[in-house]
């Protein structure tokens, strides 16, 4: 044998292996590749359907950037999908025309949503509005000539709206604005002019101006902090219809609603003469002491197909009904209620219309209930919610009563649609992020039809998640999962990672989609990762959500702890290398657990709350302090207890942080005083903003971002307890 041969063909199948164990690999930017399906729906006759895809595609006009794609596809369950739309303005909302001939969906122009129509005959969509305002939720009317529809208008263009505000009123309710009587102060003054250095009314139109002109912000409302910015206007969202022509071209809206309250989820009654919504509306006689961003109660109403002869159908003071859904005889109506403040899950409430008096009939389900729909024969209500890991498809049958759960656990139906003995439905497992099945009415023999992920998922090995149980010490039964190190070898030893949810309410689990990505580029780089759903989390039932009220830190923690410990029992676990993270609330637990136990050579805390006092103040999601806690000015005592801020001379572990730095929803200052503390104090601690970010980063956010973000998490754990860490500093 040639003495240079052997080694030539050696490097060339060493090249080989090398090429197909990166490919095996589950990559960062293996995110782009994903797609979900969502927004499914049946034609009426049930011989087709249609569904949304959304994708992340490089933008074309961004070098290194991504943008999000969304298209409607249709489908006659065989392998092949249709898509309906493309190019580079996005579809949604997708719904059939009675005679299943056209498609109503939503797309933004110049940036407002408007309605399109397709017609599956043949030719290009029109567009349907022309609306100065953005636009969405179409639903057609049973005859096919109106389209009923949802509009978003903010305060200053609700004031001087013509169509939704014809009395050009302003609000019964009171707009808070301290010195003035009747909300005087926001009557249109269009005859006086702005002058600084005119009379009082002058002065106050000058003002008016430079709000107008954004150079100032007046805050009068209590909910003023959206997700990226603060908003000092409010929001309202009306109903209106639009005549559908064949030939396209612009139609006449015309207001089903109007006044300064918000109407929507509107359903037509199947003989398209009256229409059912959700709306916080309130009779002149009930409005003392209404405010929108303080009422929280929500009621449904009954009206007319042109708007006339509102009146309430279901309602009760302190408490939120919502997501009305008719049964297809108009019979029956499906609807969830709520306590509107407080820890609680909406329970499943159905009456029967046009009877004289409502008596709820409640369905014993002690979980949260997503996309209710009734079955084509009006027989069984189906929904689906997370629980126990996954998110499992139930029905209800109206006769006997009774629950069937026909889905696991292991996997979670995201979206489905029923018609005649058919159910179509996207589910996300550990072996594909998200696809589109069906099957027949039980759920039985289901059959894939899209292959959207499974064309590249086939090349990557994926680590299977192992679940476990214990009883914490509160008798409750705590569900984790140990995920292996995807390329394992035996006798070697890996890092441990502990991976927390948010919420705190909720839930992760095999069945549930929005880490399937992340857990197993981690577990391909070479970690093993545990997760649980501590006290506290959804999925579980009331009791289990409340178990941390009061109770943030200690009681969650010792849950996760707990599995991190057994997990550390793993004969591939190197107990000498673990580390943690968490976002939003496990954000704050990643630091409470770090300023309480040292086991971890490095931690991750993102977009998290450490300060509840502040949090108060800072946040939009403001209300978890007096629903968990109590207001600072009478629980201050608790609110310290509870914050990791407090216990910040405790914290050693090496820690990065990471905020959006738009995020409204918890608030930047959060991060800001947890690392300026820990700098002072000498810590190793880095600090990661991310410009334009909002709270939703590691979900819907920039996608280049979303990669950043992933990376630095791997790349500083990598410093503390990779296989050949660079020289770091001890911690003090």
């Amino acid at each position: 044998m040639n003495k240079t041969a052997f080694p030539t063909q050696f490097l060339v199948l060493f090249f080989s292996f090398q090429v197909f164990a990166q490919n095996g690999k589950v990559l960062v930017t293996d995110l782009t590749k994903i797609k979900q399906v969502s927004g499914i729906s049946f034609a009426p006759d049930g011989k087709k359907a249609i569904y949304t895809v959304t994708s992340v595609e490089a933008d074309a006009d961004k070098k290194d950037e991504y943008k999000y794609a969304s298209h409607l596809y249709l489908t006659d369950f065989q392998a092949n999908a249709q898509p309906l739309t493309r190019g580079p303005e996005s579809a949604r909302q997708a719904t059939w025309s009675p005679d299943g001939q056209r498609i109503a969906f939503v797309r933004t122009v110049k940036e407002k949503a408007q309605l399109f129509v397709l017609p599956l005959s043949g030719g290009e969509a029109y567009q349907l509005t022309q609306s100065k305002y953005s636009v969405g939720n179409p639903q057609w009317s049973p005859d096919g000539r109106k389209i009923l529809f949802s509009v978003t208008l903010s305060f200053s263009e609700l004031l001087k709206d013509s169509l939704f505000n014809e009395a050009k009123d302003v609000p019964a309710w009171s707009l808070e604005k301290p010195g003035f009587a009747k909300n005087e102060n926001v009557q249109v003054k269009s005859s006086v002019k702005p002058n600084p250095n005119g009379n009082l009314a002058e002065i106050r139109a000058y003002l008016d101006k430079n709000v107008e002109d954004k150079k100032a912000k007046v805050i009068n409302r209590l909910n003023f902090q959206g997700e990226a910015t603060t908003e000092p206007e409010m929001s309202f969202s009306h109903l209106a219809v639009v005549d559908v022509s064949p030939m396209g071209g612009e139609s006449k809206l015309e207001a089903i609603t109007q006044d300064f309250y918000s109407f929507s989820q509107a359903v037509w009654t199947p003989d398209g003469k009256k229409i059912i919504c959700s709306s916080d509306f309130q009779e002149q006689e009930h409005n003392a002491g209404f405010h929108p961003d303080r009422d929280l109660d929500g009621r449904l109403f009954i009206m007319n197909a042109d708007g006339s002869n509102m009146k309430p159908l279901l309602g009760e003071k302190g408490k939120v009904f919502s997501n009305p859904v008719i049964s297809p005889d108009g019979k029956m109506l499906a609807f969830q209620y709520a306590p509107s403040e407080g820890l609680n899950i909406p329970k499943i409430g159905m009456v029967g219309l046009g009877v004289s008096n409502y008596t709820i009939s409640e369905i014993s389900f002690d979980r949260s209930a997503q996309g209710l729909k009734f079955s084509t024969d009006g027989k069984f209500l189906y929904f689906s919610a997370q629980s126990n890991g996954g998110q499992p498809l139930c029905r209800y049958d109206l006769k006997t009563r009774k629950l069937e759960q026909l889905s696991d656990y292991n996997s979670g139906v995201t979206g489905f649609d029923v018609a005649g003995n058919r159910i179509l439905f996207a589910k996300t497992e550990v072996a594909n992020p998200s696809e589109l099945y069906i099957a027949d009415a039980a759920l039985k023999s289901p059959s894939k039809l899209t292959d959207f992920n499974s064309v590249w998922v086939k090349d990557r090995k994926l680590s299977v998640p192992e679940k476990r149980v214990f009883a914490n010490s509160k008798g409750q039964t705590i569900e984790y999962w140990i995920m292996k190190p995807t390329f394992a070898a035996a006798g070697k030893k890996y890092p441990l990672l502990l991976q927390m949810h948010g919420g705190p309410t909720a839930m992760w689990g095999p069945g549930e989609q929005s880490m399937w990505h992340e857990l197993q580029y981690f577990c391909a780089q070479g970690y093993g990762i545990v997760y649980a759903n501590p006290r506290g989390s959804g999925g579980y039932g009331l009791d289990f959500m409340r178990a941390n009220y009061q109770d943030w830190g200690t009681g969650p923690a010792e849950d996760v702890l707990r599995a991190a410990t057994e997990a550390a029992r793993e004969t591939w676990a190197d107990t000498s290398r673990q580390v943690i993270t968490g976002g939003s609330y496990a954000g704050y637990l990643t630091a409470w657990i770090i300023a309480h136990d040292h086991r971890f050579k490095a931690a991750f805390a993102q977009r998290g709350v450490y300060d509840l006092t502040t949090f108060m103040g800072e946040g939009n999601a403001w209300r978890l302090t007096p629903n968990y806690f109590g207001y600072p000015w009478k629980a201050q005592a608790v609110l310290d207890a509870n914050s990791p801020y407090t216990f910040v001379e405790k914290i050693r572990t090496p820690l990065l942080i990471k905020h959006g730095e738009n995020d409204l929803r918890t608030g930047v200052i959060q991060s800001e005083m947890l690392y300026k503390s820990l700098k002072i104090l000498g810590r190793d601690v880095e600090y990661v903003r991310m410009p334009g970010a909002t709270h939703e980063l590691s979900r819907t956010g920039n996608v280049r971002q979303r990669i950043d973000r992933i990376l630095r998490i791997y790349e500083f754990m990598e410093r503390y307890v990779g296989t050949q860490p660079p020289t770091a500093k001890p911690s003090r």
